[in-house]
C-alpha cells in the first residue's frame, strides 16, 4: 500500500476519513477510535486524531504488531519484542520494557492486547501481565514448553492477535501448542500440543485453529479436550479463524471464505473475494463479517 488509512462505516463502506502515514506501512491499524496509530517501514510511528497526523516518532526496531492505543497510550511492539509506551496526546514516552529474550524472534504479528489496567504481552512463549502505567512485570505465564536442539526448533512465541474470552486469554505458540489462560487469577488453564503458524479463534464453547498442513481442530474452551477435527481443506493456506454464533468462518490462500459447522466441523457454504489470499482471520462488527485479502481488498459480508 502507499500509506493510506482509512475509516470506514462498516453497514455501508461510506468512507468516513482518509489520511496519509506518507509511506508503506509494516504495521497497524491500532485504534481507540480517537486514536489511530499506525507504522511505517522505515520504523516511525505516527499516531492520527481522525484524519490529522498528531505526531511521529522514530522506532529502535521494525514493527510487525499493530500498535495497542487504549486510555490515552499508545503501546508498540517490536520484533525484539521491546515494548515501548508513549502518551496519545503528544507522543511523550513513558516507558520501556525489555526483558531479555531468545536470540531467534518470530517477525511476525504478536500478543499486545488490553485486560482491565493490565498489558498483556508476549514474549516468547509466555504470557506477561504489565502494569500499563509503569512497565512493571506482574505476572507471568508459560503457554508451552519449547523443545528442542537448536534455537530454530524452540521458536515458539505467541501468534497475535490472541482471543480475549473475558478472563481468559487464548493463543497460538509458533509450531508448538495451543493454549488458555486464566487472567483474573493469572495462571495456566491448559495447553495442548498442536503445530501451526496461525492464531486462534473462538468463543466461550470452543477454540478453533488450524495446523501447519491446515487440518483444523475445535478444543473445547473449558479444558481443551478436542471436540473435532477437519480435513477438508488440507493445504489451502488457511488463515486464523472466526468463531460466530452460526459457523466456524476461515478464509484461504485463493481468496474463499469457508463456513464450517460448530458441532462437528463439517463444511457448509464457501463464498469467494478477489482470487488472492485471506491474510487476516476475519473480523465480525455487528452482523457484518470483513474480510482482507493480499491484494489490498476489504470485503463486508452478511452470514446468518
Amino acid at each position: 500500500g502507499d500509506g493510506t488509512v482509512l475509516a470506514l462505516d462498516a453497514a455501508s463502506g461510506a468512507e468516513r476519513w482518509r489520511a496519509d502515514a506518507g509511506t508503506t506501512l509494516t504495521a497497524g491499524v491500532g485504534s481507540d477510535g480517537r486514536f489511530s496509530a499506525v507504522v511505517t517501514r522505515d520504523n516511525e510511528l505516527v499516531v492520527f486524531e481522525q484524519a490529522t497526523a498528531r505526531w511521529r516518532k522514530a522506532l529502535n526496531s521494525r514493527v510487525a504488531t499493530a500498535p495497542l492505543v487504549a486510555g490515552e497510550r499508545v503501546f508498540v511492539m517490536g520484533v525484539d519484542r521491546v515494548v515501548d509506551a508513549f502518551d496519545a496526546l503528544d507522543g511523550r514516552p513513558l516507558w520501556r520494557l525489555q526483558r531479555p529474550t531468545d536470540a531467534l524472534t518470530l517477525a511476525e504479528p504478536g500478543v499486545l492486547a488490553p485486560y482491565q489496567n493490565t498489558l498483556l504481552v508476549g514474549q516468547g512463549a509466555r504470557l506477561l501481565g504489565v502494569d500499563s502505567l509503569r512497565g512493571r512485570v506482574l505476572w507471568d505465564i508459560a503457554l508451552a514448553n519449547p523443545r528442542g536442539t537448536n534455537e530454530i526448533e524452540r521458536l515458539a512465541d505467541l501468534i497475535g492477535p490472541p482471543l480475549r474470552l473475558g478472563d481468559l486469554l487464548c493463543a497460538r505458540a509458533f509450531q508448538s501448542a495451543v493454549a488458555c489462560a486464566r487472567l483474573d487469577n493469572p495462571g495456566l488453564r491448559w495447553s495442548r500440543n498442536a503445530g501451526g503458524i496461525e492464531p486462534v479463534g473462538g468463543d466461550a464453547e470452543l477454540v478453533v485453529g488450524a495446523d501447519a498442513s491446515d487440518r483444523i481442530t475445535a478444543w473445547k474452551t473449558v479444558n481443551g479436550d478436542i471436540a473435532w477435527t477437519q480435513e477438508r481443506l488440507l493445504y489451502r493456506g488457511l488463515s486464523g479463524p472466526l468463531v460466530t454464533a452460526a459457523a466456524v468462518l476461515v478464509g484461504d490462500a485463493e481468496g474463499y471464505l469457508h463456513a464450517l459447522a460448530r458441532d462437528d466441523g463439517r463444511l457448509l457454504a464457501r463464498w469467494s473475494t478477489d482470487g488472492s489470499a485471506v491474510v487476516a482471520p476475519p473480523v465480525r462488527l455487528g452482523e457484518i463479517v470483513l474480510v482482507v485479502t493480499r491484494n489490498g481488498g476489504l470485503f463486508a459480508m452478511r452470514i446468518g
